[in-house]
């Protein structure tokens, strides 16, 4: 049995994010939330 591997590229969402309140407050002003986006066709 070998090691467990592990990904090379940091997790995406931090619990102890500071900035993820602003980011998000700015993403609404800018209007590029996934939530103001339209739907994709499928």
């Amino acid at each position: 049995m070998g090691q467990q591997t592990c990904s090379a590229h940091p997790a995406r969402f931090s619990p102890d994010d500071k900035y993820s309140r602003h980011r998000i407050t700015i993403k609404k002003r800018f209007k590029v939330l996934m939530t103001q986006q339209p739907r994709p066709v499928l």
